[in-house]
């Protein structure tokens, strides 16, 4: 049954990842037609819509536990919801998809901090496999050379990589008694609340955007499949095998983003791309797997 579970949440955590890829390129795609704010709360609204049907009863249910714990609520959806999805937003106005995906791949270090602070022992298989990946990923962003050249979103990301972390090693602390599609709804709906002021403030100074085929279908994407799915895969992910062992799982993004700009935006790759890749790909098979 462990074993079952483990596989179960490695699956997971490789679910979200691969969904979550594709929200950094919708990301950079909708960079010259969607505010960045108004990009974020908008998914938001249409994640609340696609969850509400198989949420609602049991959030009205559990009521009392949701007011009792608004404390802890309010901060994850803050990290998780309102900040990290806005930065990425943000950081698309002025970097690539591909660096924006390399970016996020160091929350899982982040993530792994989190957990060493918090007492747990990594494992020197999951310690291995996380150095590997993690040079994969220095090499990705510095193309080779000892001097990165880091662009305004650039930093974004590296703002949304610490967000992203603190909300994954923040599940750890999660009231198990509030159930997912319970706890998933009330991050939403919070978040998106925190998100109206910024919202408000975007519509007077940019003005709205135009709803087409190319700005609502993206939309629709991040609000059902990079919000309401992989969200929900990533946190029981999560409560299975521990935000450590997910983030190992996480490192896949940079890979998947590579592939998907490269396919769908026309974002260079190359020799060291490749090479790069294999030394997250492998890291991420080292690490994922239980130390001896």
């Amino acid at each position: 049954m462990a074993r079952q579970s483990a596989g179960l949440g490695l699956l997971l955590a490789a679910v979200a990842t691969v969904v979550w890829s594709g929200s950094f390129v919708t990301s950079r795609a909708l960079h010259d037609s969607v505010p960045p704010v108004q990009a974020a709360f908008w998914r938001w609204i249409v994640a609340i819509v696609a969850v509400a049907p198989f949420a609602i009863h049991e959030s009205w249910r559990q009521r009392r536990l949701i007011r009792d714990h608004l404390g802890y609520l309010t901060l994850a959806s803050l990290l998780g919801v309102t900040v990290y999805n806005t930065l990425v937003n943000q950081a698309g106005v002025t970097t690539s998809a591909g660096n924006m995906g390399m970016i996020m791949a160091a929350s899982p270090v982040l993530m792994a901090v989190y957990a060493r602070l918090g007492g747990k022992r990594l494992g020197a298989r999951g310690v291995t496999g996380m150095l590997i990946a993690c040079a994969g990923v220095l090499f990705l962003v510095s193309k080779g050379s000892l001097a990165p050249d880091f662009a305004a979103g650039d930093l974004w990301m590296v703002a949304a990589a610490f967000s992203f972390a603190s909300y994954s090693a923040l599940l750890k602390r999660r009231p198990a008694e509030i159930g997912g599609l319970a706890f998933l709804f009330t991050t939403f709906v919070l978040g998106a609340l925190m998100l109206l002021p910024a919202y408000g403030i975007s519509l007077a100074a940019q003005g709205g955007f135009e709803p087409t085929v190319g700005t609502v279908g993206p939309l629709v994407y991040v609000g059902v499949f990079s919000s309401a799915v992989a969200f929900f895969a990533w946190n029981k992910a999560i409560a299975l095998i521990g935000a450590a062992r997910a983030g190992i799982v996480y490192y896949l993004q940079p890979v998947c983003v590579a592939l998907l700009s490269f396919a769908l935006l026309d974002e260079e790759t190359g020799p060291m791309r490749i090479l790069c890749m294999a030394l997250i790909l492998g890291g991420v098979l080292i690490g994922a797997g239980r130390s001896k």
